[in-house]
């Protein structure tokens, strides 16, 4: 058996182990079934990647996240490494040749999401694969207390009874001590090697601050680090309002949201990943898989939904050993903000039987039929045709993909087909006195070569490529070309694809989850509680009250959190004296904002309004008509 090291050195060109890493190899190679937690960048993957390839065989890997897996597959066949995911939009008989690959074709990894595990053909052929380890990621969902709970998560027992002399290995970034717990009773461990790193990472300084102007804080952290950063903000809109808000004060952002098209996607983030953008403004869409060392700050604008969240969010800040930052902004609105977000938006177990109901009336699916059947799906005309509340909506459709009762792909994409209605002679005269259409006509027709004879199916991001265009001005095109006549087109959007995983049965369908919704609902009550009361408690260190959340009780001050260094002033009080007499210097120079005289004194906000209200009161300054300061005399 090849060493482990070695595997390391030919396929990943490092010299050593990440702290743990050697060991937890060490206990799977050995055929331990192993828990493993580690922080968010504490390289996982390894753990049952490099084992695998030790050892003769193939490794089955379950993981919910589809990006995740399409993400380690093609970083595992860049490498040489044969891998492949069975994600949603499979055929049958697809399946049936992929799973053969796995047996004959010499495979090292197949990757599989829990729902397709469920699935007869697919156990069928797990039974006759030469299976060298079962490696579960994400191992949180398989606990009802996890973050992201998913039932179908509790069947991957059943792998155990298909490959029953196979060890496991069971993978999470987050975990309290309850859902460790419940991981290794769910996944039948016996004598289980448990490895767990500690969350504690001492060059991090988790920072909140109360910020009426959030915006003008943003700018001034941005422009005192001027490294690599994230921010997180709450929706797709505030991604480009904040971005353009950056770009307009010379810092270099753009953007990341779920409604982008795949070369957008991968468009904003080479700009970033290669410092050519110093800020990612994006919705939590982002990070997962992402690994850049240099992040500098994680700034949140809005408050997240739990401290799992966050914890994963801000772990992706100073991978590289240097001082960092994961900065929350908060003010007054936003316990109101997030509660209406996150709890208002619950919803209970009647209304996701509406939602069933009127979803499976939307697809004419018809009562005990519907098992596997896929249609594209515009999620706002749905809310319209049934007047419901899209947010509340939305997280329904959610709880019924969790549970396995739908599929929800929520990929945005356009569906676009076109046909030519003139002759070819007529078309390239047409050009002549069009020839801004040239390039993006002659691509489509060099790529669909009956779209003169029939309505024909076209890729407008691939139309967009070839052109070297963009999808906008790709559609620009088309819709110009069926006014004047040239095609007929049929532009359709879908938000998402619904795959409905079992028959219609309708209540009888919910009832079997409504504990589960109603436990999930408290859940994410519990959540929302601890995620205020942090950001409200600034007496005890931040950093040891995330350890406490995650079960580490012992931890020391941290010493540069926004509690830390607020304790560290308290001890040592500023002179007020000095500060007095900096602010008279200035104001001698002419009339300043606050905001100017904190950028130009070594001063806090705090200490300067102290100083600034005492001046005032001794009539020393003066406030001008337009807010700034003068000094009285002048």
């Amino acid at each position: 058996m090849e060493q482990p090291i070695n595997i390391l050195e030919r396929y990943w060109n490092f010299t050593e182990f990440r702290p743990e890493q050697e060991a937890i190899i060490n206990a799977v190679i050995k055929g331990e079934d192993t828990f493993v937690l580690l922080p968010t960048g504490g390289g996982k993957s390894l753990c049952f990647q490099i084992p695998a390839l030790a050892k003769e065989g193939i490794c089955v890997v379950i993981s919910p996240l589809i990006a995740l897996m399409k993400d380690q597959v093609q970083q595992l066949n860049d490498k040489g490494i044969k891998a492949m995911a069975l994600t949603s939009g499979i055929t049958y008989s697809q399946l049936d040749t992929l799973l053969d690959n796995c047996i004959y074709g010499n495979y090292k990894f197949l990757y599989l999401s829990p729902e397709r595990l469920q699935q007869e053909l697919v156990q069928e052929r797990i039974k006759q694969m030469h299976v060298n380890l079962i490696a579960v990621d994400e191992a949180h969902c398989i606990s009802q207390w996890g973050s992201d709970f998913r039932p179908a998560y509790k069947n991957i027992v059943l792998l155990r009874q298909l490959q029953p002399t196979i060890n496991v290995v069971a993978l999470t970034a987050s975990a309290t001590p309850e859902v460790v717990d419940d991981i290794i009773k769910e996944l039948d461990f016996i004598q289980p090697k448990v490895f767990k790193q500690s969350f504690y990472r001492p060059n991090l300084g988790y920072m909140v601050y109360h910020e009426n102007d959030k915006y003008y804080r943003i700018e001034t952290i941005l422009k005192k680090y001027k490294a690599s950063s994230i921010i997180y903000v709450r929706n797709r809109k505030s991604t480009l309002e904040v971005s353009s808000f950056l770009n307009s004060k010379s810092i270099l952002a753009t953007y990341y949201h779920g409604g982008l098209t795949n070369v957008e996607k991968d468009t904003n983030m080479t700009l970033w990943l290669q410092n050519q953008k110093q800020v990612m403004v994006a919705t939590n869409a982002f990070g997962m898989g992402i690994d850049k060392p240099d992040v500098k700050t994680v700034i949140h604008l809005n408050l997240p939904e739990s401290i799992e969240s966050y914890f994963q969010e801000a772990g992706r800040v100073g991978r590289n050993g240097d001082k960092a930052f994961a900065v929350i902004l908060k003010n007054n609105s936003d316990e109101v903000s997030v509660k209406n977000q996150f709890l208002s938006v619950l919803p209970t177990v009647d209304f996701v039987k509406q939602v069933y109901r009127k979803l499976c009336s939307y697809f004419q699916i018809s009562y005990g039929e519907g098992e596997y059947v896929t249609s594209d799906f515009d999620f706002n005309s749905f809310c319209k045709t049934y007047s419901f509340n899209s947010v509340l909506s939305y997280n329904a459709l959610l709880l019924l993909d969790r549970n396995s009762v739908i599929t929800l792909s929520k990929q945005f994409k356009n569906k676009v087909s076109a046909q030519f209605i003139i002759s070819s002679g007529s078309l390239f005269n047409y050009l002549e006195s069009h020839s801004n259409f040239n390039l993006i006509v002659k691509s489509i027709l060099r790529m669909y070569g009956g779209i003169f004879d029939q309505n024909t199916k076209i890729d407008l991001v691939k139309i967009a490529e070839k052109a070297s265009t963009n999808e906008n001005e790709v559609t620009k095109t088309l819709l110009q070309l069926e006014k004047d006549e040239i095609i007929t087109l049929n532009l359709a959007k879908t938000d998402a694809q619904v795959t409905f995983i079992e028959p219609r049965e309708d209540d009888k369908t919910i009832n079997r989850i409504a504990s589960i919704i109603e436990q999930q609902n408290e859940l994410k009550q519990f959540q929302v509680k601890e995620m205020l009361k942090y950001i409200e408690n600034e007496s005890v260190c931040k950093s040891m009250q995330l350890l406490a959340y995650f079960g580490e009780k012992d931890a020391k001050p941290c010493g540069i959190c926004s509690v830390c260094t607020n304790t560290k002033k308290t001890i040592k009080p500023p002179d007020l004296t000095i500060i007095r007499k900096q602010v008279i210097e200035l104001l001698e120079t002419g009339d300043k904002s606050s905001r100017n005289m904190v950028a130009a004194l070594n001063c806090s906000e705090t200490d300067l309004k102290t100083v600034l209200k005492l001046l005032l009161e001794h009539h020393i300054i003066s406030i001008t008509p337009r807010n700034t300061y003068k000094l009285s005399h002048l």
